[in-house]
C-alpha cells in the first residue's frame, strides 16, 4: 500500500498509509484462492465472511463487499486500519504458506472507505422491541455491543466518561494511524440505528450500575469501560516534570490536540524523548514524540527486538521515521536537572534467560552495566489495568486480583443482568478482540432478556 515518505510523515499527523486504488484492490483481491474450508475466517474474532467480501472486491462490487463485512463488524474502517491481521486472519491464509498472504486488512479498509465516500443510502432504524440496555464505555467493545443490540430493536444508551465518544479509538490511537473523522463516521452510523450516547457521564460517580437498573429502567448492563489506569515501574524519579504515562501523553496529543498551535493543553517542548515499553502503545507514543519536534526519540525495551509485542508494521514504520531502538535495556532511575525536570534515564543492560510465564525469554540484569540516555521527556508505556471505580462502586461484582472483571465466555458477570467484555475483563488487548467480546455479550444479553420476558 502506498504511504507518505518517512521524512515527510514524521513531521505531520496526516494518515501514513494512503490506501489502495480501485485497480490495486481488485488485483489484490484476485489473489484470494477462495478456499472451501475458509481458514481465514477462523482467525477473525468477529467471523467476517472474508472470502465472500474479497470475491465481491475482485468483481469490482465494492458496495456489495461492504455489506458482507457490515453483517459481522460494526467498525470496518477502524478494523481495516488497526487490527493485527498478520497474527489473525492473514496468519491463516493459504497464500502465506509459500509467499505473502492476501492483504485482508487493507482490502477491508479499502471497502469501508469506498462505502463512506460513495454511499448515499440512509441507515434504517429497526423497529423497537421495547427493551432498554445500558452500555458503559464507548470504546470498541461497547460500540460493538451497542450496534448489535440496536440492530435487534433494543433501546441502547452508551455512557461515556470523556467528552467525546470512541474510547481508546479517539484518545489512544494517533491520527496518523486512525483519523478521528473515521471514528466519528462509524459512531454516527450507530446513532442512526438509534443508539444514544451520553458523554461526560462517569458511571460509579454520577450513577451506579445498580441505579441504572433499579431507577433508570435498564434491563441489562454491559460494562466495556476498558483498561485506562496506567502502570509505572516504581523507580526513583517517576514524579519529575517531563515524565508521562503513555495514557496521559497520547490523550493530550490525540484527544486534546496538544500538537496544534494554541492548544489548551500543550505539552512541554522537549529535545529528546525515551519511551519505555515495546508494544503498539509505545510505538504510538514514540512516533507522536517525533512529530512534536523531538530530535531524538528512543524505544527502551528490556527484551530483544525478537520479543517486541508491537505489530511488525508499526516497528518498521517507527524505524523508518527515525526512532532509535535501545533493546535489552531496562530503566532503573530518572535523574533531574536543577529545575526538577527529567534529564537522564539511567538503565541496566539485560541478557535473556529462560522463558517465563508469557513464553518469552526472561530478561536478567547484567552486572556492572550502567547506561545513561540523555532525555528531557520520559514516557512510560508498560501497560494499563482497568479503572477500579466501577469495581469499588458495584456491590457484588467479582473481580480479579489485578482489577479485571470476572466474566464467563458469554460476558456474564457475578451480578444478574450485568455483562462485561473487552479490556475491562482481559486487560489491555486488541480492538478486534474487544469488539468480539462486545458482540458475544450482545448475543447473550438478547437471550437473557428474551428468556426473562417469555
Amino acid at each position: 500500500m502506498p504511504s507518505q515518505a518517512p521524512d515527510i510523515r514524521n513531521k505531520n499527523f496526516d494518515e501514513v498509509a494512503l490506501g489502495y486504488s480501485a485497480d490495486a484492490a481488485i488485483d489484490e483481491a484476485k489473489r484470494c484462492l477462495g478456499c472451501k474450508n475458509r481458514p481465514c475466517v477462523s482467525g477473525c474474532p468477529v467471523n467476517i465472511r472474508i472470502p465472500d467480501f474479497i470475491a465481491k472486491v475482485a468483481a469490482g462490487e465494492f458496495e456489495e463487499a461492504y455489506q458482507v463485512i457490515a453483517k459481522s463488524s460494526s467498525l470496518p474502517a477502524v478494523c481495516g486500519r488497526v487490527c493485527p491481521q498478520e497474527t489473525q486472519c492473514e496468519s491463516k491464509c493459504v497464500r502465506g504458506i509459500k509467499g505473502e498472504p492476501v492483504a485482508i486488512g487493507r482490502l477491508e479498509r479499502f471497502v469501508a472507505d469506498y462505502h463512506n465516500s460513495h454511499s448515499t443510502a440512509k441507515i434504517t432504524k429497526p423497529e423497537s422491541n421495547g427493551h432498554k440496555v445500558a452500555v458503559i464505555g464507548s470504546g470498541p467493545s461497547g460500540l460493538a455491543c451497542a450496534g448489535d443490540l440496536a440492530k435487534k430493536g433494543y433501546d441502547v444508551t452508551v455512557f461515556e466518561a470523556l467528552h467525546v465518544a470512541g474510547g481508546v479509538l479517539v484518545y489512544g490511537i494517533p491520527e496518523f494511524r486512525l483519523p478521528k473523522s473515521i471514528v466519528s463516521k462509524e459512531i454516527e452510523g450507530l446513532k442512526e440505528l438509534g443508539v444514544k450516547i451520553c458523554t461526560n457521564t462517569v458511571i460509579g460517580k454520577t450513577m451506579s450500575v445498580q441505579e441504572l437498573m433499579s431507577e433508570e429502567g435498564f434491563e441489562a448492563v454491559f460494562i466495556g469501560s476498558g483498561a485506562g489506569l496506567p502502570r509505572f515501574m516504581g523507580i526513583p524519579g517517576e514524579n519529575l516534570k517531563g515524565v508521562y504515562s503513555a495514557n496521559e501523553f497520547l490523550t493530550r496529543v490525540n484527544l486534546m490536540k496538544a500538537y496544534k498551535e494554541g492548544s489548551d493543553t500543550p505539552i512541554q517542548k522537549f529535545r529528546s524523548a525515551a519511551v519505555v515499553g515495546g508494544g503498539n502503545v509505545a510505538m504510538d507514543a514514540a512516533r507522536c514524540a517525533k512529530r512534536l519536534g523531538a530530535e531524538n526519540v528512543y524505544i527502551v525495551y528490556r527484551r530483544s527486538e525478537a520479543e517486541l509485542p508491537a505489530r511488525a508494521e508499526e516497528v518498521e514504520h517507527a524505524k523508518e521515521e527515525g526512532i532509535v531502538f535501545r533493546t535489552l535495556t531496562n530503566p532503573v532511575q530518572i535523574l533531574s536537572d536543577e529545575n526538577g525536570f527529567a534529564c537522564k534515564l539511567v538503565c541496566k543492560e539485560m541478557v535473556l534467560g529462560e522463558p517465563d510465564a508469557s513464553g518469552r525469554r526472561r530478561p536478567i540484569e547484567k552486572p556492572d552495566s550502567n547506561i545513561e540516555i540523555d532525555c528531557d521527556c520520559v514516557i512510560m508505556a508498560i501497560g494499563t489495568s482497568p479503572n477500579p471505580l466501577i469495581k469499588s462502586t458495584t456491590e457484588g461484582l467479582e473481580t480479579q486480583k489485578w482489577g479485571g472483571i470476572v466474566a464467563n465466555e458469554t460476558g456474564k458477570t457475578s451480578i444478574e443482568g450485568v455483562y462485561a467484555g473487552g479490556d475491562a475483563v482481559t486487560g489491555a488487548a486488541t480492538v478486534i478482540l474487544a469488539m468480539g467480546a462486545g458482540k458475544t455479550a450482545a448475543k447473550a444479553i438478547d437471550e437473557y432478556i428474551s428468556a426473562k420476558n417469555k
